[in-house]
């Protein structure tokens, strides 16, 4: 192996290491320091904040995100697809369509099942019939919401 032709990646990263190192020590020499009682204090928009930071959000907020970024990156794939439409013919049509149809196909079952649902009460009733009525014949009481 020949390292005389490495010497452009470390010239890289000792230029990297350098810059870094310089913004880092000018920043602690031109900085502020002055600590007053109200520097820390987190705000958003000028309001003060009330409450504590670190509320408990539902798994709802995160179960949307999730389905968010699932069905999202159904735009990458598509729009790749988009751009070598050409290139790819019939055989790459039949593959995106049956892509777009699992989708729409998880997003239908999605739906049935009601995870797109933020009420638990259709949950409960419609999706676990078997748990309730397991419930109900052993003498527990399913849970009410």
């Amino acid at each position: 192996m020949d390292f005389s032709s490495l010497w452009p990646l470390l010239l890289f990263f000792a230029a990297a290491i350098g810059l870094v190192a310089v913004m880092i020590g000018l920043s602690a020499l031109l900085g502020e320091r002055h600590r007053e009682r109200t520097t820390d204090t987190p705000y958003e928009s000028g309001i003060i904040p009330t409450g504590s930071a670190r509320i408990r959000f539902d798994v709802k907020f995160y179960l949307m995100a999730m389905f968010f970024v699932v069905f999202d990156l159904e735009a990458i794939f598509v729009f790749a697809w988009a751009v070598c439409v050409r290139q790819l013919g019939w055989p790459g049509y039949v593959e995106i369509v049956v892509f777009v149809a699992f989708l729409v196909i998880a997003l239908v079952y999605l739906w049935r099942v009601g995870a797109l649902e933020w009420s638990t009460t259709r949950h409960r009733t419609e999706c676990r019939p078997g748990l309730d009525a397991l419930m109900t014949t052993s003498g527990a009481k399913p849970p009410q919401g």
